[in-house]
């Protein structure tokens, strides 16, 4: 189909003005988006838990077989300052996190519990074997239905549970020294 001279001369309208400039409309529009959020300077771990302050989710889960722990379920944490630390073993940020959660296992305020997600029996069997074991039960969670109870964004994550099962507090990504000691160990020490 040819176009004739006469519709080359014909001006565009409205609609196709804006058509023609749609595309980068909606660029600038994501760019600036991106831009404010790269710059707010607000800290992507801190994202809102609505579970914080309410009682933990149920928890009866499968042990992780081969570990010589007993399963994670609602006695595991029942009465005790916990930590339930949801994990595998082919996440990279969980192995960064793994020495310093040994070490925080040795202090007696506080107990350390895994939630397994999304891994196989074998290899997070290997990875408690090649790093260590910091945990006092383990819970497998194979197809990620415990961690969607408990509002889990990715793995590592970590949540404080007092010993009447309030969850605490949330802390999204490995937890490191520094971590611990400004936002885990207050909430510890307002409990005691």
């Amino acid at each position: 189909m040819s176009v004739t001279k006469d519709e080359q001369k014909r001006p565009r309208t409205f609609a196709q003005k804006v058509a023609l400039f749609l595309p980068l409309i909606i660029f600038g529009s994501l760019a600036t988006f991106f831009l404010l959020q790269l710059t707010s300077g607000r800290n992507a771990q801190d994202l809102p838990s609505v579970l914080i302050g309410k009682q933990a989710p149920s928890l009866s889960m499968q042990a992780l077989e081969g570990s010589g722990l007993p399963a994670l379920n609602d006695a595991s944490i029942s009465g005790k300052l916990t930590l339930v630390n949801v994990w595998a073993s082919w996440c990279v940020p969980c192995r960064q996190e793994h020495p310093f959660l040994l070490e925080l296992s040795k202090d007696k305020r506080v107990q350390i519990v895994g939630l397994n997600y999304k891994d196989k029996n074998e290899n997070a069997l290997k990875f408690l074997n090649e790093l260590g074991n910091p945990y006092t039960a383990i819970g497998v969670d194979p197809n990620g239905a415990a961690a969607i109870d408990w509002g889990v964004y990715g793995v590592p994550e970590t949540f404080l549970i007092s010993p009447s099962g309030i969850i605490l507090y949330k802390h999204i990504g490995p937890i490191d020294a520094r971590g611990f000691e400004e936002k885990i160990l207050p909430a510890i020490e307002a409990t005691q």
